[in-house]
């Protein structure tokens, strides 16, 4: 989804724009708009090189995301693939912009110093959580290689994203908005942590045009503030239909929750027990993160409000659902 977004803002820049996809015939779409497709994957470093070949600048927003404990498996991808996409940039004299995520802060750090700044070091991570474990990691070798000189790099850090073509966010969410019922916590009023993509790529091309973003991280994570109510109510926009959002109490949801990781546990999945409570402050408490650094020293501006981006994002994923059965 959101290698998709930075090709398409790149080319309506103007710019060349390659490809790194896994399958070029699913990816045709992105050669209709302009974009050269290079067949590959980040876990091989020879293919990353000639990909990189001639690019002013390697976005680099592969990763393997989800639950998940086991930190090897998650390493493969986002630890060596970071460092392949290093040393492809490093060879190449390109300027380097990676993807990182909010997941390297834990629910402690969010809730202890909030508003949330770049200024705050990320902490010791559950060993459960092997995808933010393997996030700090890809991004500590990153900020590394800049300070040695060995690459030109900047971090953006998204929370959750969505948008068109998303993979992740919205198709676990909308078959629940479809029965048309979404209870909220204390009247959905918190703001939800979530961005939309096009607002990512937006950032991530700032960061790489920006002389002084080198060596720095931004937290692209503060598009437009959208309360869990009004989310629910744009998403039911995008589905056609009116949601329900019942008001339920705190604790009420907390027992949910409790129950709902106790569940995942007794089931095999201690992976899925361990988010249960970052799930329920997805929904509880407001966005604990800041995007000032990014609009002060980017010009970060996103370009496209919920009341337009939600529904549309609702809209592609009910559409790919009708024509898929």
């Amino acid at each position: 989804m959101l290698g998709s977004y930075l090709v398409e803002r790149l080319l309506a820049d103007g710019c060349a724009v390659r490809a790194l996809v896994r399958d070029t015939e699913a990816a045709q779409w992105l050669a209709s708009l302009g974009a050269a497709l290079v067949r590959g994957d980040v876990t091989e470093e020879r293919g990353v090189l000639d990909a990189a070949s001639g690019c002013d600048a390697v976005f680099h927003a592969a990763a393997a995301i989800g639950p998940g404990s086991d930190l090897e498996a998650f390493r493969a991808l986002n630890v060596s693939g970071t460092q392949h996409v290093i040393r492809a940039a490093s060879a190449a004299g390109a300027r380097l912009v990676h993807v990182s995520s909010t997941a390297v802060y834990d629910d402690e750090a969010r809730a202890r110093f909030a508003p949330v700044a770049e200024e705050v070091p990320v902490s010791r991570l559950p060993d459960g959580d092997a995808y933010g474990r393997s996030k700090q990691e890809a991004e500590a070798a990153v900020l590394r290689a800049h300070a040695d000189g060995v690459v030109w790099a900047s971090v953006v850090r998204p929370p959750v994203m969505y948008g068109r073509r998303d993979r992740q966010f919205i198709p676990r969410i909308a078959p629940v908005l479809s029965w048309g019922f979404f209870p909220v916590i204390d009247g959905g009023r918190s703001t939800f942590l979530l961005v939309h993509a096009g607002a990512v790529a937006d950032g991530a091309v700032r960061a790489a045009t920006v002389d002084g973003a080198g060596g720095r991280v931004y937290h692209l994570t503060n598009d437009f503030a959208v309360s869990v109510a009004e989310f629910a109510r744009l998403a039911g926009v995008g589905l056609g239909r009116h949601i329900r959002t019942p008001s339920v109490s705190l604790d009420v949801a907390q027992g949910f929750f409790r129950a709902l990781g106790l569940a995942c546990t007794l089931a095999g999945r201690a992976d899925l027990a361990v988010h249960a409570p970052g799930s329920l402050a997805l929904l509880s408490r407001d966005n604990p993160f800041t995007s000032e650094r990014a609009r002060r020293e980017l010009g970060w501006s996103p370009p496209v409000p919920p009341s337009v981006a939600l529904p549309e994002a609702f809209r592609w994923w009910k559409d790919r659902a009708a024509r898929e059965g």
